[in-house]
């Protein structure tokens, strides 16, 4: 097949703009051949049991799926009866990019906290954990945390294990959304079990897709008393992959190594890259006016642009505005992200900032 798109052009605005690793492509090809039972029972996904329990201890059970807000609503779901709530931080995935899905598919009040940086806290947490026994009131009985977060902000395993904590005490059980937890593995230089089961995770959400996987995430249930009736509700919720043996071929090129590593890695050491630029710009006067508004700890940079800026700056280089109201704007690094391309991105914020400030 002829490609349909200009290879050349590059962008900031999403880890999911970047194309599949070579390497998980080569699994895909690899698992391709001859016949293997559907729906779960081949040999690729009985392989990736295993080697998620070799990441994040055992007891594990991984359900694959497609996309990460398919892996949420159905791993929340599973955490909750019908009358349960979540508690989450006002700018979580679940809340503000995934269009109502947990609402309206999986039936689940999202009980929401503003964050100074998109990490909830013990004490976040009971602004809206409280109500048990009203009837008015959905009953607060989940935590949702996404590592990293949506403001590219990493939680310490120690944080996490006092959310966990002080969860459990209330009788609440912990969901990470671990869309981008490879990027926090990096960030932390710690291995995943590390700030998931030893800090207290229930369930979590295992993110494949920003990593460069093509549609691979997983449920994985660390507690088996936190969840239930996962085999069901992912049919249900239609994350049932008939021929699930080319989804977890993706996940197992990732993590059955150290790909899924080396790809976070290069990708936050670009958004490292991207901001230390911007820096030097600011420093030495060849950028002006731009603002760095957060800690760059992941592969994320936010930055607040002068006026008329950013659409300039779209031009050659996508990315989305963060705050329309503050004119904030998200630059996303990928896997396959390399120094020229944050370098002539540096040079164009140089370009179009001179010409207006």
């Amino acid at each position: 097949m002829t490609p349909l798109h200009d290879t050349a052009p590059r962008g900031f605005a999403s880890d999911n703009y970047a194309g599949v690793h070579p390497d998980v492509l080569a699994a895909i090809a690899a698992a391709n051949d001859g016949h293997q039972v559907a729906y779960g029972e081949d040999s690729y996904t009985a392989r990736l049991q295993e080697v998620l329990a070799g990441h994040l201890g055992e007891p594990v059970e991984a359900f694959p799926v497609f996309n990460g807000t398919g892996a949420n609503v159905t791993a929340l779901q599973s955490m909750l009866p019908r009358w349960g709530g979540v508690v989450a931080a006002s700018t979580a995935h679940i809340h503000v990019d995934e269009q109502g899905a947990p609402e309206r598919i999986g039936g689940i009040k999202l009980l929401t906290v503003p964050t100074p940086d998109g990490k909830l806290t013990p004490e976040l947490v009971d602004r809206e954990a409280w109500g048990w026994g009203d009837v008015h009131r959905a009953q607060p009985l989940a935590v949702s945390i996404t590592q990293s977060t949506e403001l590219g902000t990493v939680y310490t395993p120690e944080e996490i294990r006092a959310i966990a904590d002080h969860a459990h005490e209330l009788g609440m059980h912990v969901h990470v959304d671990g869309a981008r937890i490879a990027n926090a593995a990096a960030a932390l230089d710690l291995p995943l079990r590390a700030f998931t089961r030893d800090a207290g995770v229930d369930v979590l959400s295992l993110g494949g897709t920003k990593n460069g996987a093509m549609l691979a995430e997983a449920i994985v249930v660390l507690n088996p008393e936190a969840s239930t009736g996962l085999a069901y509700l992912r049919k249900l919720n239609m994350q049932l992959a008939s021929k699930m043996r080319f989804v977890s071929a993706q996940l197992l090129a990732l993590f059955d190594g150290d790909l899924w590593l080396r790809n976070a890695r290069h990708a936050n050491a670009m958004a490292q890259r991207l901001r230390a630029g911007v820096e030097a710009g600011l420093a030495d006067g060849s950028i002006r006016g731009v603002r760095l508004t957060r800690e760059t700890q992941a592969n994320g940079v936010f930055a607040i642009l002068p006026g008329g800026v950013a659409d300039r700056l779209r031009e050659g280089f996508r990315f989305y505005d963060w705050d329309e109201a503050t004119g904030e704007v998200r630059w996303m690094c990928a896997f396959d992200t390399t120094e020229a391309d944050v370098d002539a991105f540096v040079a164009a914020i140089a370009r179009e900032t001179a010409a207006v400030v």
